[in-house]
């Protein structure tokens, strides 16, 4: 075969190893996990029993009357609505104070993002060595005269919330941080002076300019943050275990412990199964608004 006809067939194949490598890879630990959880889902699989029945879509319809999921999705749509709105609100706003091409700049924007690096355990540890009775925030809050006995932050439910609420966004305003660094510094210097040349004021720069500039980040940010607070659970576990009274128990908290305290594994997969379908319909929807809006701006 002549070196032409070699190079021509090389051209031919192309990358396709890779993309059947890929693909099977993505078989292999995407969808196979994918379909064998969803047939576990219509069993009464538990590793309690030495046979598993096909029950159809019963667990599914337990879960409509099961109380405790219930509780576990209200509290999650409650921690991911003030996750999503304080993380993306804070981000934005020290994206814009942090915006600047001078070396302090860079340092402060390095030291904004290592709560993303930190690991969701480590900060939850962190946090709860602070959040405790006998911890940082009582002795400061007590220190100074602002209260007279310890605030239970993690044992009691409307505050353990707010805590968890508090630590989770503090986390994910790092991401969106630069999420938003990046975006404004796409935004043409040349745009925000002929805006400051027509007299458009601050504040009306920033609505008519930067926010239309910025919003492909705006739906990078938002949907992610939306993804990764839907399965929130290493800092739940570490701060409140779930409770006080099983409050704080998110539904990735309540599968893990359907799955391995009550070893229900067909329940716990019905359970991951509306999870997934719950973060595909969200993230999909947002993602369709925010991309009408930015075809709107």
């Amino acid at each position: 075969m002549s070196t032409h006809v070699q190079t021509r067939a090389r051209r031919r194949i192309g990358l396709a190893p890779l993309a059947l490598l890929a693909l099977l890879l993505y078989a292999a630990f995407l969808i196979y996990p994918l379909v064998q959880s969803f047939i576990t889902s219509l069993t009464n699989r538990n590793v309690l029993n030495a046979t598993n029945a096909f029950i159809g879509f019963a667990n599914f319809a337990e879960l409509v009357h099961d109380e405790r999921f219930l509780r576990s999705l209200g509290f999650t749509l409650v921690v991911v609505l003030f996750v999503t709105v304080v993380s993306n609100v804070f981000g934005l706003l020290f994206a814009m104070l942090l915006n600047g091409p001078a070396r302090h700049y860079k340092i402060m924007r390095t030291l904004v993002f290592i709560p993303q690096v930190l690991s969701g355990v480590i900060v939850a540890f962190i946090w709860r060595s602070i959040l405790t009775e006998n911890g940082l925030l009582n002795s400061v809050l007590q220190g100074t005269g602002l209260t007279q006995q310890p605030i239970s932050w993690l044992g009691t439910p409307a505050l353990a919330t707010l805590s968890i609420c508090v630590v989770v966004s503090w986390m994910t305003i790092a991401f969106t941080t630069v999420v938003y660094t990046a975006a404004l510094q796409s935004v043409p210097a040349e745009l925000h002076e002929a805006a400051r040349m027509d007299g458009a004021g601050p504040l009306n720069r920033f609505c008519n300019v930067t926010l239309p500039m910025i919003a492909p980040g705006t739906t990078i940010s938002v949907t992610l943050t939306l993804i990764t607070t839907l399965k929130l659970f290493d800092v739940i576990a570490v701060l409140t275990g779930g409770g006080p009274a099983n409050s704080t128990k998110s539904v990735a908290f309540y599968l893990i412990d359907v799955a391995f305290t009550s070893n229900r594994f067909g329940y716990a997969s019905a359970i991951a199964m509306v999870l997934l379908a719950l973060t595909a319909v969200v993230a999909y929807g947002v993602t369709y608004l925010l991309r009408r809006r930015e075809a709107h701006l």
